[in-house]
Parts: C-alpha cells; sequence; structure tokens
C-alpha cells in the first residue's frame, strides 16, 4: 500500500539530469505517483543503462517512453496531463511550448494543472539561451567568490552538484504550497523557477550579508579572509567552533589559553568575528598538536560545538548515522546491491516511502498505457 503525506497526488516528471529529477524523487518518496516521461534515448543520467546517479535522483517513480515529436505519442502525453496534479518541466525556455505541452496548451487539457517551469537563469534576459549546469550557476551566483582561495584569491567551485540539488529542494516546497493552494481555493497555476535566483537567494542570509546595507560603500568588495573550520590533529582532522562567549570560553580553557578569553581582538563576538583569521590560525596552531578523540572528547565536556570530519566511507558506520537509521539499501536491477540516504522528513502519521528501486527506461510503459484505457 502506497504511504506517505502525498499519497494521492499524481505527478508527470518530464524533468532530465538532476534539479528537476531529484525535486520529483522527493514527491515520490512522500507518496506520490511519479511517471517519469521520457524520450526513447532516456535521461542522460541513465547513460545509456542504469547508474547510481539515475538511481539516486529517480528511485520510486515510474517510467514511460513517449516520442514526443510524434502526434500519438503527444496525445498520449495529454492524456496523462488531463490525470494529473502536477507538471513538472526543465526544458530550455520556449522548447516546451514548440512541442506541444507548454503551460497553456496542458492547462487547456487541465485547468487545475501546477505546471512547473524549472530553468537555469530564467525565461527571460541574455542568458536564456545559455546551456545551464551547476558550476555555471556557482560562477554566476557568488558562491564561486565566496569559497576564493583565501591564500590566492582564485575563486573556487564547491565539489557537489549544490545548485541543482537546492533548486530541488526549493521545487518541492514551492510544488507543496501550490498542492496546499489547490486544495483549499480549487487554483492551479504556473510555478516558475531558475537556479540561479534559487542560489541567490539561498546564499543571502550569511554569504551575501555584506550587500544587505545598500549605503556600505565596500559592499561586496573582498570574500570572507577567515580560514575555514578544519583544524588538523596529530592523527587527522576535526571541526571547532565558538561561536557565543560561552563557547569562547570553553574552547579557551581546553587548548589552555585561558587568557585568549579577555583578551581585546577575541573578548566579544564582533571582535572574534573582525579577528576571524588570527582567531582560527591561533587556535589551529594548538590543535595540531593533539590527538583528534582526545580533543573531541574535551570540547565536547565544555560544550564547545565540534566533531570528527569523516570520510565518506567512515560515514557509513558513524554511530549517529547508525542511530538514525539514515542509510538503506535494497536491490537496483542492473546495477546490484545499491544504498541511498532515506528522506529526512519523517511523518509521525504518514510515513515516507522506504527508498526503493529507479525505473528501467520504459519499464512502465505498458501498464501506464493501459491505465489510460490504451
Amino acid at each position: 500500500m502506497t504511504t506517505g503525506p502525498l499519497r494521492g497526488v499524481k505527478v508527470l516528471d518530464l524533468t532530465s539530469v538532476v534539479s528537476g529529477p531529484h525535486a520529483a524523487m522527493i514527491l515520490a518518496d512522500q507518496g506520490a505517483d511519479v511517471i517519469k516521461v521520457e524520450a526513447p534515448e532516456g535521461d542522460i543520467m541513465r547513460r545509456g543503462s542504469m547508474t547510481p546517479g539515475f538511481v539516486s535522483s529517480n528511485r520510486g517513480k515510474r517510467s514511460i517512453v513517449l516520442d514526443l515529436k510524434q502526434p500519438d505519442s503527444l496525445a498520449v502525453l495529454h492524456r496523462l496531463i488531463a490525470r494529473a496534479d502536477v507538471l513538472v518541466q526543465n526544458f530550455r525556455p520556449g522548447v516546451a511550448d514548440r512541442l506541444g505541452f507548454g503551460e497553456t496548451a496542458a492547462r487547456a487539457t487541465n485547468p487545475g494543472l501546477i505546471y512547473v517551469s524549472i530553468s537555469g537563469v530564467g525565461e527571460t534576459g541574455p542568458y536564456i539561451r545559455k546551456r545551464v549546469y551547476d558550476p555555471v550557476i556557482q560562477a554566476l551566483s557568488g558562491l564561486a567568490d565566496i569559497q576564493r582561495d583565501t591564500e590566492t584569491g582564485r575563486p573556487r567551485m564547491v565539489r557537489t552538484l549544490i545548485a541543482d540539488k537546492t533548486t530541488a529542494l526549493a521545487a518541492a516546497q514551492a510544488i507543496c504550497a501550490a498542492l496546499y493552494n489547490k486544495a483549499v481555493r480549487n487554483q492551479g497555476q504556473h510555478i516558475r523557477l531558475s537556479m540561479l535566483d534559487t542560489v541567490v537567494a539561498y546564499l543571502w542570509p550569511e554569504g551575501m550579508q555584506d550587500l544587505t546595507l545598500v549605503d556600505r560603500k565596500d559592499a561586496g568588495a573582498r570574500p570572507a579572509a577567515a580560514p575555514d573550520l578544519i583544524f588538523q590533529t596529530r592523527d587527522g582532522y576535526i571541526t571547532a567552533g565558538a561561536l557565543s562567549d560561552a563557547e569562547w570560553r570553553g574552547m579557551c580553557t581546553v587548548i589552555g589559553h585561558p587568557e585568549w578569553i579577555e583578551d581585546p581582538r577575541f573578548r566579544t563576538g564582533a571582535g572574534r568575528s573582525a579577528n576571524a583569521a588570527e582567531r582560527l590560525t591561533l587556535v589551529g596552531e594548538v590543535l595540531k598538536t593533539g590527538d583528534s578523540a582526545d580533543w573531541l572528547t574535551r570540547l565536547d565536556a565544555a560544550q564547545v560545538p565540534c566533531a570528527p570530519v569523516l570520510s565518506r566511507q567512515e560515514l557509513l558506520s558513524d554511530p549517529q548515522v547508525v542511530a538514525n537509521g539514515l542509510i538503506v539499501a535494497f536491490d537496483q536491477p542492473g546495477l546490484g546491491r545499491v544504498r541511498q540516504a532515506r528522506p529526512a522528513a519523517r511523518f509521525s502519521g504518514t510515513p515516507s516511502r522506504t527508498p526503493g528501486p529507479a525505473p528501467a527506461l520504459g519499464e512502465h510503459t505498458a501498464a501506464i498505457l493501459a491505465e489510460l484505457g490504451l
């Protein structure tokens, strides 16, 4: 039996790569019936068959193959649209309209449809014809500047698809808000979401805080110069941070420098922020003289936020990850036994689905056509 808070919701997923597929997968995890509509060649993430990357953004969906350049396939799509609550597409602006399933055509079939368009940079402006992937957004959004190397000044990328996955989360939340509005007011609508808009909004609360004051003359002139919160020890790496006065007192006591508590450079939160580079360098010089486990035990006892820096392999056996039941395993046809992180949100009354396999290309075509009476 299907479970999850979105059970009964029907979603058409006409997206590819990561941002759109991952958004639709979040809805599938939460119980929606997600039909992935694929061209005969399939989503590029399949790379011809099945890959771990494809599984991680498409688990729990059903797949139908439709060549939308053919009239018969387009007619089938419109029959699916007539039964859907949500349609998600991430074609470049104008492509869905040319192919016959743009927002106007889809709404003519289903007036109450929630139509979602995910784009790289938006639907107007000088960049809309660009081919956009995650690194392009990291470059345009200021994220690469925030990650700038403190020694050389060279901008750097975050080594994960942060723009794609953040956009997926924003899209899933927006779709749920639109579903609520539809349930209460019986209104369908068009949700437009760009990766650029999403990442800039995501960065703003702290990454762009020096741009908040309009009259500040040097706003955004320099990236943060402080080192990151990774400290080398004699046998590895840890992270430790002291934001409050109490945490700073605990840090100074543990590392054997109580005189830093009242040091004019570090006595207040503002001072510690202004002198962050010097403060973190001094702390790092002390921490590298001891072992990770000893520092972490003492810092925890002093209520200083800290943790070991785990490798990805170590994550699998970390006791907190195990206690949370965070990683689950299942059999994926074409790949064998695979691991996935379970859905992060846990619902007491409507549990999310346990992660299961991603569909083979067109695996459910016959069954979906039969549901349409074809």
